[in-house]
């Protein structure tokens, strides 16, 4: 089970992020890096905003960006601990989520916020995204994103 802990100040950040794209009317994604100690829960300690290609409903990182997502990681020594991204409607992994997922270990955490995360606040971010995990099958398994088994905790 992976778990990652992250403060308001980080939810705060992220949810401007993705509202960003949003009132353009598209998805956004962010990530969630942490450092490169293998700790769980791992604290989030950035939230990166890749350069991204995005419509109403995808998103995706073309080549030059992902080298310079890689280019960051190596020279901060972070990893990628979950990406975070919105939907237009409902929260939930599509398929096309799978396809361009940017991150695919064990235990890698994909995050979903509904509506743009135009309703999304500090304080409502547990009722209202839904939480995945990446198995060791390959597939992107629902998980609870609160309460017992929770894979993302806040700290005030």
């Amino acid at each position: 089970m992976s778990a990652i802990v992250c403060t308001c100040e980080v939810l705060r950040t992220t949810i401007a992020v993705l509202r960003h794209g949003g009132e353009r009317g598209e998805e956004r994604v962010a990530l969630w890096l942490s450092t490169a100690a293998r700790r769980t829960p791992a604290p989030i300690v950035e939230v990166y905003e890749p350069d991204q290609v995005a419509e109403v409903d995808y998103f995706r990182l073309p080549p030059a960006s992902m080298r310079s997502l890689m280019d960051h990681l190596r020279s901060t020594r972070r990893r990628i601990v979950a990406q975070i991204h919105t939907h237009p409607g409902r929260a939930f992994h599509s398929e096309v989520d799978a396809k361009w997922a940017i991150i695919r270990h064990v235990g890698a955490l994909s995050l979903v916020l509904p509506r743009f995360a135009a309703t999304t606040t500090p304080e409502n971010f547990l009722d209202e995204v839904m939480t995945y995990e990446y198995s060791p099958a390959g597939d992107w398994d629902h998980c609870p994103s609160a309460g017992p088994g929770a894979r993302v905790m806040m700290i005030v």
